[in-house]
């Protein structure tokens, strides 16, 4: 992945569980993340449309998170935010006359599927509430 949407999810999840009582705006976490709200906007649309997350509009509105940090893994926040694959992309057009330019992509898609499937499960196994409690 070779962008910053997973730590910027992360990143967002990790404060909400941090302040389970609060209901933390886009622009005060933009501010720990320090970036653009217009981008944590967007993320937390994202974390939102898929159940991870709660927001109210208004003067006192936020987001929360929607279920217990204990039952959210770090790899469902991945699977919502991943839009690349862990090793990148595959050349587009290798020379089909070459041995190995014919057939490359083939088993480039094997590869990268069984990195995805290890990266998935590794992530599976930790809890977001594992994860920001090294915070404290």
């Amino acid at each position: 992945m070779n962008n910053t949407r997973f730590a910027t999810a992360v990143h967002i999840m990790t404060l909400l569980e941090k302040s389970p009582q609060e209901w933390l705006t886009s622009e005060w976490i933009a501010g720990s993340i320090n970036i653009n709200p217009v981008i944590v906007r967007k993320e937390m649309s994202v974390l939102r449309e898929a159940g991870l997350i709660i927001s109210r509009q208004g003067k006192e509105g936020g987001s929360r998170l929607a279920r217990n940090p204990e039952s959210i893994s770090i790899s469902e926040i991945y699977a919502v935010v991943k839009n690349t694959e862990v090793l990148g992309k595959k050349n587009q057009n290798p020379n089909p006359a070459c041995s190995v330019g014919k057939d490359i992509n083939v088993h480039l898609n094997t590869l990268f599927e069984e990195t995805d499937k290890l990266v998935v499960s590794f992530l599976g196994n930790k809890s977001l509430k594992e994860f920001s409690d090294q915070f404290e």
